[in-house]
């Protein structure tokens, strides 16, 4: 006896990688659009870095409209995200996440060995709330991280500083040290005055010529990917 499955995919498209959310501003507006055929229950809420807080089980100064609603096909909808005003740093940025679900509508099966796959559909994505007085900008912070190779147990790994107020994420590292090469293309998001370290796998990349170099890939606030070099080209 054959058997059909039908499957649902996702629709709902959220409109950028990122939110930036300036400190001065009163709300911030972030665009959903239903790409489908079909309407989509959507759920929203957010949380500050774990993906398995429960809508609403976590206090943060910020209040998001409308947390429920259905989208229609081919139509879009705005959330509005507001900044309550308690207290948060005033000297680097605060990173929350958005979590949008999406509930595609019953699929239609048209026989009976038709088989159903429901599936609902989370996305998340950052929101990096950036008070007013924070020096330089979040391009010249990405180009000022501080990298040291670390030789360990026979594994290479790099060490990553950032001494800015700002969050620099990481997509792709290359590194050439003493001679041989070593990347990694998973990285990471780096916090304000803090540090990660990445393992390294050898690379065929063409090292540098002198002992130490890094050339890598950050998210710029357009969630576009921008090649970087330690230590700086003069």
């Amino acid at each position: 006896m054959l058997t059909c499955v039908s499957t649902a995919y996702a629709s709902v498209v959220i409109m950028g990688t990122r939110v930036i959310y300036p400190a001065g501003d009163r709300e911030v507006s972030i665009k959903l659009s239903n790409e489908g055929s079909s309407p989509a229950l959507v759920q929203t809420w957010l949380d500050k870095g774990d993906p398995k807080a429960q809508p609403g089980a976590v206090q943060l100064p910020f209040t998001l409209m409308p947390p429920l609603f259905r989208m229609e096909p081919r139509k879009g909808q705005t959330l509005r995200l507001i900044y309550t005003g308690e207290p948060l740093p005033q000297d680097k940025e605060s990173v929350f996440w958005l979590n949008v679900l999406e509930v595609p509508p019953k699929a239609q099966v048209s026989t009976e060995n038709e088989n159903l796959m429901q599936l609902a559909f989370r996305y998340r994505i950052k929101i990096f709330f950036r008070p007013k007085a924070l020096p330089d900008n979040p391009d010249a912070a990405a180009t000022q991280l501080k990298w040291t190779p670390v030789p360990e147990g026979g594994e290479m790994k790099v060490r990553v500083d950032n001494p800015s107020a700002y969050h620099v994420t990481i997509v792709n590292i290359d590194a050439g040290i003493d001679g041989k090469s070593y990347s990694d293309s998973v990285g990471g998001m780096v916090d304000p005055g803090g540090s990660m370290t990445f393992l390294l796998k050898k690379s065929a990349v063409t090292p540098a010529a002198g002992p130490f170099e890094v050339k890598y890939r950050y998210i710029n606030d357009y969630g576009a990917e921008v090649n970087a070099t330690f230590p700086k080209s003069k």
